[in-house]
């Protein structure tokens, strides 16, 4: 599992929705995410991957976000 792939599953997880419904081209704002959820999703991504993530508009999708991640690993 790539992870674009590991991030989609844990939005999907977040929102109760199934991985199929995530775009990860989609800004999670367009997901019906607020500044809280977007908060929180980027702490599970921290304790996911034993990063820090600091909130940045330009890391406003999934695609973007896996992209900083593989950058930080």
């Amino acid at each position: 599992m790539n992870m674009k792939e590991q991030l989609i599953g844990i939005v999907a997880e977040y929102r109760s929705v199934s991985a199929e419904e995530i775009d990860p081209e989609m800004p999670l704002r367009d997901m019906g995410l607020d500044s809280l959820d977007i908060a929180e999703l980027l702490q599970i991504v921290e304790d996911e991957f034993h990063i820090v993530v600091e909130p940045s508009p330009e890391l406003d999708n999934i695609e973007r976000l896996a992209d900083y991640i593989e950058k930080q690993q």
